[in-house]
C-alpha cells in the first residue's frame, strides 16, 4: 500500500504561500490559478495535493495536460514531492495500482473515452488538476469530455500561464466575466503576473530583437511583389512577406540564425556557460530545414524535438540536463516544458494569438541566477510587435 503524501517542507515562493493560504482557507470546489510561465505552478499545484491528501479531503489525484510529455514531467516532479502518479494510466487499464495517489493523462485521452475517467472519479472523492486548463477549449470534443468525466470530482484545481478568452464555448469549470470589447474572458480566482514576477526575481526580463527585411514572392498570377517588414502593410501583404522570411530556403532565416547564434555565444563566454536556444518552428518540415541551416551556419548539430517521435520526452531531458546549444521544435516545447537553461529564442512560427505567444516566451523566462537576460529574435510583424511590448 502507498503511503499518504504529507505536506512539503520545503520553501515556497511568496506568492506561492499567498494562494495556498487563499485556497486552504475556503478549499473551494473550483479554483482558477493564473501564474506567469517559470513561476512554479506544477510546485503550488502538488502543495494543495499533498494538504489535501494529508487532511483526507480527497483520495485520489487525476492531472489532465495538454502533451504525452508533460505527463512524464509531472509524474516526475510529483515524485520529488513525495507523490506518486502513473504517466502510463491507458483507457483500456480498469484501475491503478494502489502504490500510486493517482495518474496523469492528456484532454485527447479523456476526449476518447470520458466514461471510464468518470467511473474513476466517482470510485472516490478526487482532486483533478487541468493544466493548462486553456487546451479545454482546443476542440469541443476536449471541453465536452473533461464535463462529462470529472463533473462529479470533489475537487477541481486549473492552472494557466495567462488569462484566456472564451470565443467558441466556455471551458466547462471556469467563469467568465464580459471583457468590454464584446468577449467573455476568464476570471482567476487568483493570479501572479509577469510584471509581479519580474520585480521578484522570479523570471528573467526578456530583450525582444525584431528583424525586418524585404521578402519576395509571386502571386498565383505569377505577378512577383516585394515588401519589407517592418513597413506599412496591407494585412494581406504582412501575411505573405512574413511567410516569405520564415521560408528556409530564403534570406531571413540564415541572417536571423546566424545573429541568434552570435547572441547565445555571447551569453556562454559572459558566465552562463550553459545557455540554450531554441527555434519554435511552424510544422515538422520547417524544423527539420532549420535543423539543417543551424548546422551549415553554426557548425552545431540541433537536437530536434518533433511531437510524433516516441523519443520525444526522452529528447527533452537530455537537452534540459545537457550544455548543447541548440534545440529545434514545433509546438510541443512551446508551454509546460521547463528547460531551465533557454536564454535565446527564434519565433519562427506563424502561430500570433497572445496565448501562445505568451506560453511560447514563457520557455525562455524562468530565472536560476540574478543578472540572465533572454533574448528573442522575432519578425517585425506588427501582430508579434504588439504582443512583445
Amino acid at each position: 500500500m502507498r503511503a499518504e503524501a504529507a505536506p512539503s517542507t520545503r520553501t515556497l515562493r511568496g506568492w506561492q504561500r499567498r494562494a495556498l493560504v487563499r485556497y486552504l482557507t475556503a478549499k473551494p470546489r473550483d479554483f482558477l490559478m493564473v501564474a506567469t510561465p517559470g513561476a512554479g505552478k506544477t510546485t503550488f499545484a502538488l502543495r494543495i495535493v499533498a494538504e489535501l491528501l494529508a487532511d483526507r479531503t480527497v483520495e485520489r489525484i487525476t492531472i489532465v495536460v495538454p502533451t504525452e510529455h508533460l505527463k512524464v514531467q509531472w509524474a516526475s516532479a510529483a515524485a520529488s514531492h513525495g507523490i506518486a502518479l502513473d504517466p502510463r494510466f491507458s483507457n483500456s487499464d480498469s484501475q491503478t495500482s494502489s502504490e500510486y495517489h493517482g495518474v496523469v493523462v492528456t484532454y485527447a485521452q479523456v476526449a476518447s473515452h470520458p466514461s471510464r475517467h468518470r467511473v474513476r472519479t466517482e470510485a472516490a472523492k478526487t482532486l483533478v488538476i487541468f493544466d493548462e486548463i486553456h487546451h479545454g477549449g482546443d476542440a469541443k470534443s476536449w471541453g465536452d469530455g473533461i464535463r462529462e468525466a470529472f463533473d462529479d470530482a470533489t475537487r477541481r484545481l486549473a492552472l494557466t500561464g495567462t488569462p484566456f478568452r472564451s470565443d467558441d464555448s466556455p471551458i466547462p469549470f471556469i467563469n467568465y466575466e464580459p471583457d468590454g470589447a464584446g468577449h467573455l474572458r476568464s476570471v482567476a480566482d487568483d493570479s501572479y503576473g509577469y510584471t509581479d514576477a519580474l520585480a521578484d526575481g522570479v523570471v528573467r526580463p526578456v530583450v525582444f530583437m525584431a528583424y525586418s527585411g524585404e521578402a519576395r514572392w509571386r502571386d498565383s498570377a505569377g505577378e512577383e511583389h516585394a515588401a519589407r517588414l517592418g513597413e506599412p502593410l496591407t494585412a494581406e501583404h504582412t501575411t505573405r512577406a512574413w511567410r516569405t522570411a520564415l521560408d528556409p530556403t530564403g534570406e531571413w532565416m540564415p541572417a536571423v540564425i546566424t545573429a541568434a547564434h552570435t547572441r547565445l555565444r555571447q551569453l556562454r563566454e559572459g558566465g552562463m556557460a550553459d545557455a540554450g536556444g531554441m527555434i519554435i518552428a511552424t510544422d515538422q518540415k520547417a524544423a527539420r530545414a532549420y535543423a539543417v541551416l543551424l548546422k551549415r551556419h553554426t557548425g552545431e548539430e540541433p537536437t530536434v524535438v518533433l511531437s510524433d517521435d516516441p523519443t520525444a520526452s526522452d529528447k527533452i531531458a537530455q537537452f534540459s540536463a545537457a550544455t548543447t546549444p541548440w534545440l529545434v521544435a514545433v509546438r510541443m516545447v512551446s508551454e509546460g516544458v521547463d528547460v531551465p537553461r533557454l536564454a535565446v529564442g527564434v519565433y519562427a512560427t506563424s502561430a500570433s494569438t497572445p496565448l501562445f505567444f505568451a506560453q511560447a516566451i514563457g520557455r525562455f523566462v524562468r530565472s536560476r541566477r540574478p543578472g540572465e537576460t533572454a533574448s528573442i529574435f522575432l519578425p517585425s510583424v506588427p501582430s508579434l510587435l504588439g504582443l512583445a511590448s
